[in-house]
This record gives structure tokens, C-alpha cells and sequence, in this order.
């Protein structure tokens, strides 16, 4: 499986700058990838952006070196794991509360014994390689959204979550 390039960088000890976008257009989302950015996000939970959308997106930033993440709309499995099996290498979840809703999605993003997502790397398995299935689970990044009052009341609950790679 082809690394993930934040991990890499976090593990050297240094910070990760990632572009946004909002645009559903593959061109927009190439055209940023080019621009330097360590990562880039494809933001579906506001703005127009569909999954056929988010898929040319995807594939449009594989051309590059930047790593491409989804912004679900939602703690929703399916829709968790329609954006990895599409080939994000991370998923930004908004409105995690507290750490159940942190622990459900880390497990809708890791393959068992670590979680509960279903086999289907469509995708996947083309951008980062045939082996995906046996290190995705060390590979693919989970960060949580504290955005209410609760999260910031359980935000160390949160963050301490196993499996969890970010707030």
C-alpha cells in the first residue's frame, strides 16, 4: 500500500498544510493538488459537492503528491466507507459530541478485528495498491470535528479515543 504522506510528515515532526475544497469540480480539486498543498479535502458536508462529484475530485488529486480527504456530511458508515472504498486516504467527521460517537467512527473506517467496515475498496485497492485490505487500517486517517459545546466539554474523551488520529 502506497503510505500515507501526512503520517509520514507528522512522524518527522513537522505540520501538514491542506487546502479545501467546496467546488464540485475535478478540475478545481487538480488544480489545487498542484498548488503545493501536503493534503487536499474534499468538503461534502456543505456545499454541492455529490458522490460522483467527490469521485472525479479523488481522482483528480491522485495525479498529484497531495494526499485527498473527505469531509463526510455525517457519522454515517455508509457514507464513511463509500469515500475510502472511493480512495480518500482520510476522513474529516463533523459533530462528534463525545467519545461513543468517536469510537463508532473510528470502527465504520477500520476493517476487522480493529472496526467494523465492510470489505469493498473498489477504488482503494487501484490508487493505493493491491495489499490496501492488509494496511488500510494503519494507514488511513480518522479526524474528529468538535463543533458544539458537548465536544468541547468531552474533548479530552474525544482525543483520547483509540484510533482516532486528529481533532
Amino acid at each position: 500500500m502506497r503510505p500515507n504522506r501526512l503520517r509520514q510528515i507528522w512522524a518527522e515532526g513537522r505540520g501538514v498544510l491542506n487546502g479545501w475544497c467546496g467546488i464540485p469540480n475535478a478540475f478545481v480539486a487538480e488544480t489545487m493538488a498542484h498548488q503545493g498543498w501536503d493534503s487536499v479535502t474534499v468538503d461534502t458536508q456543505h456545499g454541492l459537492i455529490g458522490y460522483s462529484e467527490m469521485l472525479a475530485m479523488l481522482q483528480a488529486i491522485s495525479t498529484t503528491e497531495a494526499t485527498a480527504l473527505v469531509r463526510v456530511s455525517w457519522n454515517n458508515p455508509g457514507e464513511l466507507m463509500r469515500a475510502l472504498d472511493a480512495g480518500a486516504s482520510g476522513v474529516i467527521c463533523p459533530m462528534i459530541n463525545n467519545r461513543a460517537e468517536a469510537e463508532a467512527f473510528v470502527r465504520a473506517c477500520r476493517y476487522p478485528p480493529d472496526g467494523y467496515r465492510s470489505f469493498g475498496p473498489a477504488r482503494a485497492a487501484l490508487v493505493h495498491g493491491a495489499d490496501y485490505p492488509q494496511h488500510a487500517n494503519a494507514e488511513i486517517l480518522t479526524l474528529a470535528m468538535i463543533e458544539t459545546a458537548e465536544g468541547l466539554e468531552k474533548a479530552d474523551e474525544i482525543a483520547a479515543t483509540p484510533g482516532l488520529d486528529g481533532i
